[in-house]
């Protein structure tokens, strides 16, 4: 067993190729060599690039208000308690809504030693349609 505490590791912030506005990623983990997530904040009007995942990916929201959309979809609105399934290679984004904050936990298994390929960062205009 294990045990990471609450706080053992630095908050860092998400970085500005991946993500537009202000976002927080706590408590990063790995698992055996397969497995990766961690708790990721986003802030009002936050959200990540469009990306894929070569086995899919599982969010967990956990507070607040967010969106998701896949690649042909309408946007979605997610709320604490959801979990949002991506399957593998299906292009999407994740992000708060345009006035709350939102966190969720994001776990996707790594193929090839990646997770996820990122893409192109979401337009404003895509975010508000």
């Amino acid at each position: 067993m294990d045990i990471k505490r609450s706080g053992a590791q630095p908050s860092r912030k998400g970085p500005e190729d991946y993500f537009t506005g202000t976002v927080r990623i706590d408590a990063p983990f790995a698992g055996s060599g397969a497995l990766s997530g961690g708790t990721v904040t986003f802030e009002p009007g936050a959200r990540t690039a469009w990306h894929t995942h070569p086995l899919g990916q599982t969010l967990l929201v956990v507070a607040g208000l967010g969106r998701v959309q896949r690649e042909g979809g309408p946007i979605e609105e997610i709320r604490p308690g959801d979990i949002i399934w991506f399957a593998p290679g299906e292009k999407h984004w994740h992000g708060a809504a345009p006035d709350c904050a939102m966190s969720h936990i994001a776990i996707a298994e790594i193929k090839d030693g990646s997770a996820v390929t990122w893409l192109e960062k979401v337009s404003d205009t895509q975010y508000g349609a």
